[in-house]
């Protein structure tokens, strides 16, 4: 792959960050795609224009804004608190409904265009927050409706799927990003860079799997 060039689906998150760098690893070249579909943490796109400026990355940034009119979540509405705790079989009202569905479309419209056919994304079927989208099924079934639709052979790449995010924390750590990793992105549902507001599910989420990861090489 090293003379293929890659498209990553990025947030400037611990997770699309981390994604972007073991991309760079990996292809001659990768350029990174944001969406603004209403987020209130709309910091994070900041937070992403950033971190490909001074890591040398082409950025993009693609308007989705009306998925946040016709959604009802947390993450778009002002009105709507975060769920700090979810009850059991039920879905956090941070879940966006198809959100992943019209990224990875999206993102895949965009890849052809530039002849791209990797496409990176950081989600999570091992630390996915309850997000069906995130699931591997969900990603390969995207990945195969793409190819038909386009006649094109896109390969998404999930470098996460099967890590937790104290595995998360080690990859980047071997690939000589983790300070970047954790002081420089944007995990917040608060938009609070780095260590975050410490007291939404992102936050807990992230805190925790870094002291796990510590603490495993201690």
């Amino acid at each position: 792959m090293e003379n293929e060039k890659a498209l990553i689906v990025f947030s400037g998150g611990q997770d699309s960050t981390t994604c972007l760098f073991w991309a760079k690893e990996r292809f001659a070249d990768v350029i990174a795609l944001s969406f603004d579909y209403g987020q209130k943490h709309v910091l994070e796109l900041d937070c992403a224009k950033a971190i490909c400026k001074k890591y040398g990355v082409e950025h993009h940034t693609m308007n989705l804004g009306l998925l946040g009119e016709i959604t009802s979540n947390s993450l778009t509405r002002l009105d709507m608190d975060v769920d700090k705790e979810v009850e059991e079989g039920s879905l956090p009202n941070s879940f966006v409904d198809g959100r992943n569905m019209l990224f990875f479309t999206f993102a895949a419209i965009f890849a052809k265009q530039k002849g791209i056919k990797h496409i990176v994304t950081g989600v999570s079927q091992s630390d996915y927050s309850g997000y069906p989208d995130c699931r591997d099924i969900f990603v390969k079934s995207l990945n195969v409706t793409a190819n038909l639709a386009m006649e094109y052979d896109f390969v998404i790449h999930t470098p996460l799927m099967w890590l937790d995010k104290a595995q998360t924390w080690g990859l980047a750590d071997r690939i000589g990003v983790l300070d970047i990793i954790k002081n420089e992105t944007l995990t917040c549902y608060n938009g609070i860079i780095g260590d975050g507001c410490g007291e939404c599910p992102a936050c807990n989420l992230r805190r925790n799997g870094y002291e796990k990861y510590v603490e495993s090489k201690a």
